[in-house]
């Protein structure tokens, strides 16, 4: 019997177009699914996007359009994306569907009956572009460190809060009984500092008539949800909670035996270790089982930015170079839990060496070999991936994962120059079939270990195997 998976991205935010640290994630996302399928659990794999809030109400005013109008255009974007990139099976939720608008007003009133939510006066400094209250400590030169071309909001009015102050200890407990539910061990040490410092309640409601587009209050139509309390519960309304308890309990989990992983952002740190949660103790849900922190991705060393120029579309490269190219870049040249940088030179360059003349040479070596001087390609067992390989994956080590690939590819290639089996065959053909053979079930073996990273690649050296036939280039070199 197969185990229940489940992972889920955050959801992007579409207040602009998708980006590459977004092409990044959901291909994390997409091989750590993969690699659950490969060894045969029952994947529940979901993503989709965050669409209320004061920023995309404000970016549909500019535009002229209603704001759902505008949410459907760029969640189209997304969806969009995800198919470029070769993205598995998936769920894709909108914080716009009916039924997430149910869950996240149900997420609510259990979090209210239970007494951790609140009316009072808030007054504080808010940054629209992490949605979140900013205290004078998290500040650089009196702005957001994250969002330094975005003046701070001085906000004052009643609000709804969620008693955040109240889970200080409850989180740390649960953080001690859960010793690798952050990984990296790095960004659980940050959380763990940041919740013992001591936690402040936050606001999770907006006055309507400043911001109309949201999710309505249950019983105060006069305020909307704030858009993380709102988002946040995308994460379980995608499993048909609350009506649907049975595939809530299968795939997500429960109280003793919590299921879900997350995977996020560094600056999502705090949203998803903690205040979500928070949210999910105080609605007496279970809560996540582990949470995979990546970085960020800069290009010359710098944060991409429209204005400094450096801005790379992630699907212009998938549609140029291939959805497989791309993939492999952020798997194996961007480090899978600190910044890693992209730009067109560094990608090419890592293009020609390690696909068109490693991987795509390999393969039309191997094939033509066994194509001229095999009958038929030997039948190959499928459990030949090595027990390491998957232990990096299950641990999110993508990059170690994938090094394990390329060095296997260098090894095999090492093995035609000494061993030379296409002049072998004119003086001893017997050996020579014998050792092209074993390259042609080391070639599948590295087929199987691509699955979950560059599945076009894996169908391709699986096919050219299955037929015996050298397969069309791979990856054509960029002059």
């Amino acid at each position: 019997m197969s185990d229940k998976f489940y992972l889920t991205t955050t959801l992007p935010y579409i207040n602009a177009d998708p980006h590459m640290g977004h092409a990044l994630e959901f291909v994390y996302a997409d091989i750590i699914s993969r690699y659950h399928r490969l060894i045969g659990n029952d994947v529940f794999f979901n993503t989709g996007t965050d669409e209320h809030g004061i920023k995309v109400y404000r970016k549909a005013c500019e535009a002229g359009e209603l704001p759902m109008k505008y949410a459907d255009k760029y969640s189209k974007r997304f969806k969009e994306m995800l198919k470029i990139l070769n993205v598995s099976e998936h769920a894709f939720i909108r914080t716009t569907d009916e039924s997430h608008i149910r869950a996240a007003q149900e997420m609510w009133k259990r979090c209210f009956d239970n007494g951790f939510i609140e009316k009072k006066l808030y007054k504080g400094k808010y940054c629209v572009g992490c949605e979140l209250e900013k205290t004078d400590s998290e500040l650089d030169h009196g702005k957001c460190s994250i969002h330094q071309n975005l003046e701070l909001e001085i906000i004052a009015e009643e609000n709804y809060f969620f008693k955040f102050s109240e889970f200080g200890d409850k989180l740390l407990d649960f953080y001690k009984d859960n010793p690798e539910f952050v990984v990296p061990n790095s960004r659980f040490n940050e959380i763990k500092k940041f919740v013992e410092r001591g936690l402040k309640d936050f606001s999770i409601s907006r006055l309507k008539e400043k911001m109309p587009w949201g999710v309505e209050v249950p019983g105060d139509s006069d305020h909307i949800m704030y858009v993380w309390f709102d988002a946040l519960t995308g994460y379980i309304s995608t499993l048909g909670w609350p009506e649907d308890n049975k595939k809530f309990k299968e795939f997500w989990g429960t109280l003793e035996k919590p299921n879900a992983i997350q995977i996020a952002g560094k600056d999502n740190l705090r949203q998803q270790s903690a205040m979500w949660q928070a949210m999910l103790m105080a609605a007496g849900l279970p809560t996540s089982k582990q949470i995979f922190i990546h970085g960020f991705i800069t290009s010359g060393g710098v944060k991409m930015s429209k204005s400094l120029g450096n801005v790379i579309d992630p699907i212009e490269i998938a549609r140029e170079f291939g959805a497989d190219a791309l993939r492999y870049y952020l798997a194996r040249e961007i480090s899978s839990f600190e910044d890693g940088d992209f730009t067109k030179e560094r990608f090419v360059e890592a293009y020609n060496a390690n696909l068109a003349n490693g991987l795509g040479n390999l393969v039309a070596r191997i094939m033509k070999m066994a194509e001229e001087h095999l009958d038929r390609c030997p039948q190959i067992s499928d459990n030949t991936i090595p027990q390491d390989f998957f232990d990096a994956l299950d641990k999110y080590e993508i990059q170690k994962a994938s090094d394990m690939i390329w060095k296997r590819i260098g090894e095999l290639d090492l093995r035609i120059q000494e061993d030379q089996p296409f002049k072998l065959v004119k003086t001893d053909k017997d050996k020579a079939v014998k050792i092209i053979n074993e390259l042609v079930s080391e070639l599948y073996t590295i087929g199987r270990m691509l699955n979950p990273i560059m599945p076009e690649a894996n169908e391709k050296i699986k096919k050219a195997i299955k037929e015996n036939k050298m397969p069309e280039t791979l990856f054509p070199r960029i002059d």
